[in-house]
């Protein structure tokens, strides 16, 4: 082995053997979000679907909702409405403040169905240790590095695996021994899936770790578009307007958008961000926004998916193709898949060195003890 390529073995080594229990976590949850998020929903009903009663009825309004919510967690706390995305779900109520979690309601009557903390439930749990490690900004921050830890794995592999004799490439052995067989296995599927394994670790990151928008922009040569300010007011304030009449000028200001999420910050002193999906725009819940000043209901932007910074942009694009919601069931299976040899790849990794550490440690003992004999003898 050239010294070159042993170098190449040693990081590749180095960097899996240190980071690659987080990508082995990140797959594995990442595979059983796909089959846990439907299954959830499924299994808890009563949290995720209202039917409309029977005869005419309108949807309840949210000011009311939104009174009581700041009765309940105070007024420091922020609001956020999610609107039913289809015919017979549930209104979504998601707090953050003295408490961190989602209140399922019944958008027709009000009433309240169920409520969950950011952490409870096992998909819960699971998405908070897939997008964070249960850390917050550090765990994000964490799963960007490692992201890019993985694309030197996967330079790295390449390299290792590159072979003189394509005929020899691809070939897999598994009538021998089953280390032998594993490490075809782990070589050849690292060689054939890695890049399609990076585009999932990639925007997993791209997501998890907002900054990296920053450099988009950098390399675009754009400017982070950032919300609006709130103007400074020239007369006294009046009454605050109530969320439905927020509601109510966002959709005159985008009538063809369908209205998605109401964003309400703890105090008038931010904008109110309200999200729509327009004709067109690939984010299934709309990042098209329409900002508003919470003091007076004025219009005070109208940003659409593709009208802001490229970093920005580039979510709408980003997160349906990360989830598999971009290409349907189809798309889901594959980074169902993904994820599973993600963490394949590491965990076979792992076993390979230890079977090598341990065969070397026998080695290195039978010499230990052939060189005691010799020295009696």
């Amino acid at each position: 082995m050239t010294a070159l390529r042993s170098l190449w073995l040693r990081l590749h080594r180095w960097l899996a053997l240190g980071l690659g229990w987080v990508l082995v976590l990140a797959g594995l949850t990442g595979a059983l979000l796909v089959v846990a998020q439907p299954l959830d929903r499924r299994l808890h009903a009563e949290l995720f679907t209202a039917p409309a009663p029977s005869g005419a009825a309108t949807p309840t309004a949210l000011a009311p909702l939104y009174a009581r919510l700041r009765q309940e967690f105070g007024d420091q706390a922020t609001v956020s409405f999610r609107l039913p995305q289809q015919p017979g779900d549930s209104l979504w109520a998601t707090v953050r403040g003295s408490w961190n979690g989602t209140l399922y309601l019944n958008p027709w009557t009000g009433q309240e169905q169920g409520r969950r903390g950011a952490t409870e439930g096992f998909t819960n749990t699971l998405f908070k240790l897939h997008s964070s490690l249960l850390l917050e900004s550090t765990g994000k921050a964490i799963l960007a590095w490692v992201a890019l830890a993985y694309l030197v794995l996967l330079v790295t592999g390449l390299v290792l695996w590159w072979p003189r004799h394509w005929a020899q490439a691809w070939r897999v052995e598994l009538r021998k021994n089953p280390a032998r067989s594993l490490f075809d296995l782990h070589r050849v599927g690292g060689a054939a899936l890695g890049v399609l394994l990076a585009v999932s670790v990639a925007t997993g990151a791209y997501m998890a770790w907002r900054p990296l928008g920053g450099v988009i922009n950098a390399f675009a040569g754009a400017s982070t578009v950032e919300p609006p300010k709130l103007p400074k007011l020239q007369t006294a304030a009046g009454p605050l307007p109530s969320v439905d009449a927020l509601r109510a000028t966002a959709q005159r200001a985008l009538p063809e958008g369908q209205l998605r999420m109401l964003q309400l910050p703890a105090a008038p002193t931010k904008p109110v961000r309200v999200r729509f999906l327009v004709p067109g725009e690939p984010h299934p819940n709309g990042v098209t926004s329409v900002w508003m000043d919470p003091r007076t209901g004025q219009v005070l932007a109208v940003r659409r998916w593709n009208e802001v910074d490229p970093g920005a942009a580039a979510v709408a694009v980003i997160y349906p193709l990360h989830t598999g919601e971009l290409g349907g069931w189809l798309l889901e299976t594959a980074v169902a898949l993904g994820g599973l040899v993600l963490a394949g790849l590491g965990i076979s990794g792992l076993w390979l060195w230890w079977k090598r550490r341990q065969a070397r440690q026998r080695t290195q003992k039978t010499l230990a003890a052939a060189q005691r004999l010799r020295s009696q003898g």
